[in-house]
């Protein structure tokens, strides 16, 4: 039996990596659900290779990107798209304004799940809109 190792940092989510790279894939015309990129520190020069694969897998998984997430054979996680739900994301978080204030009511949580930013981005949207 051969063993094989795949070098992969175990990293914690970061919600302000996670909304730039929906916003990377949404403003590259190349990723149109045929064509495959995979992102590395030339795309987020203040991240490591590791963190930014970690975080396209996640949202891979989480169903926010199309594309193939890393495996034994290429353990680079590779982008084809946004999904419905991608694009639904990056819209609620679009404007610095709306982002601003959902890190403002975050801080201080050692973490928060994806779902629960997006309902804070959708609150302050409403807020906005004079819905609340």
């Amino acid at each position: 039996m051969r063993t094989i190792e795949c070098r992969r940092v175990k990293v914690k989510r970061n919600m302000d990596l996670i909304r730039d790279i929906l916003a990377h894939v949404e403003d590259d015309q190349e990723l149109d659900g045929y064509h495959f990129k995979v992102f590395d520190t030339s795309d987020f020069p203040e991240h490591t290779e590791d963190e930014i694969a970690y975080h396209v897998d996640l949202l891979i998984q989480a169903g926010f990107l199309r594309g193939d997430g890393g495996n034994l054979d290429a353990p680079t996680a590779t982008i084809s798209a946004l999904t419905w739900q991608g694009h639904e994301f990056i819209a609620d978080t679009r404007d610095p304004g709306v982002w601003d204030s959902v890190k403002e009511r975050t801080k201080g949580l050692p973490e928060v799940a994806i779902a629960a930013v997006w309902e804070l981005a959708k609150a302050e949207i409403r807020k906005k809109l004079g819905l609340l």
